[in-house]
């Protein structure tokens, strides 16, 4: 009786995943029937409505009173409302990368891209052996592999993929692009990026998400912990780390921006310091954060009780 039981709510959920699956499907397919403008304008419009009645906004509503306690409700809403039109935006941009993507070598001012850190980017293509980007979700985050492979860099994003398997399997043969391959968050991805990197290659990484099993870090003056993939990689190959971040212009315009290669922190043998350069890293973030707020994605449990120092 058990088995079944657990064997019908299986099926259950795989139902419900399927169907909200195949209405996510029929809205790219029907976005894609209109300019690409018209979509992107239309989709912000409902989802700064819709988002608002969503129930996690509770919590990144919780989020925003924790990292600015200086702010009014007024305040706090404005973002709330703003952060539901760049996600709702970065949802339907997602059928247009193909085509919103404009940018030109040769002519750089004329698209709707403006790109920060020419130099940064031709560096990075040019170093011969691993590197490492890191980034945060802010802004369109998924523009900034396909701006590398405007420079010629290919580079290996981790990703973490939906919880719907369904939409999971689809966004992962869409995103794998010649911009590089996708490795999804899960148990052996981290042997996956050192594959990658014993090769010389390049990867990407979103580390702005809580990690149960992460060092402890001040973000925003509260402890929280941090991925710790990252520097682990950075002391294994001792190889350069560049902050790259999308920011969401007036217009529908975007800035890609690749940030000065982070001067690494080590330890007295001249080993990383893993525990310096995660702080660090989370520092540059928090920045990024505090200069766009309502360009981040505050839907995560960035903070947690988990240990009595907990703020």
């Amino acid at each position: 009786m058990e088995t079944f039981i657990r064997k019908t709510i299986v099926a259950l959920r795989n139902f419900r995943d399927w169907t909200i699956a195949q209405w996510y499907f029929t809205f790219i397919a029907l976005l894609k029937l209109f300019p690409a403008d018209t979509a992107i304008n239309t989709t912000e419009k409902f989802g700064r409505f819709l988002g608002m009645l969503y129930p996690r906004t509770k919590l990144a509503r919780n989020n925003l009173k924790l990292a600015f306690p200086e702010k009014s409700n007024d305040e706090i809403e404005q973002i709330l409302r703003d952060m539901w039109g760049n996600l709702s935006r970065t949802a339907a941009e997602y059928a247009y990368l193909d085509k919103i993507f404009d940018f030109d070598v040769e002519h750089p001012q004329a698209g709707r891209f403006e790109i920060v850190g020419i130099d940064n980017f031709e560096k990075l293509a040019n170093i011969d052996g691993p590197a490492i980007c890191f980034t945060a979700h802010t802004g369109n985050w998924e523009i900034l592999p396909v701006g590398s492979a405007a420079y010629g860099v290919n580079i290996t994003a981790l990703f973490r993929p939906p919880n719907n398997r369904y939409i999971a399997e689809r966004v992962l043969a869409a995103r794998t692009t010649n911009s590089g391959q996708l490795v999804p968050s899960k148990a052996g991805a981290a042997w996956a990026l050192a594959k990658i990197m014993d090769d010389g290659g390049k990867v990407g990484l979103l580390v702005d998400q809580y990690n149960h099993k992460g060092q402890w870090i001040e973000f925003f003056g509260r402890r929280t912990r941090a991925n710790p993939l990252m520097g682990k990689l950075a002391r294994q190959y001792d190889c350069p780390v560049f902050p790259a971040r999308c920011v969401r212009l007036p217009k529908g315009r975007f800035r890609l921006e690749i940030q000065d290669q982070i001067e690494m922190p080590r330890k007295d043998n001249g080993d990383v310091d893993t525990i310096a350069l995660t702080a660090k890293v989370n520092e540059v973030i928090e920045g990024w954060v505090r200069e766009y707020p309502e360009q981040w994605l505050w839907l995560h449990k960035r903070w947690r009780k988990l240990n009595p120092k907990y703020k």
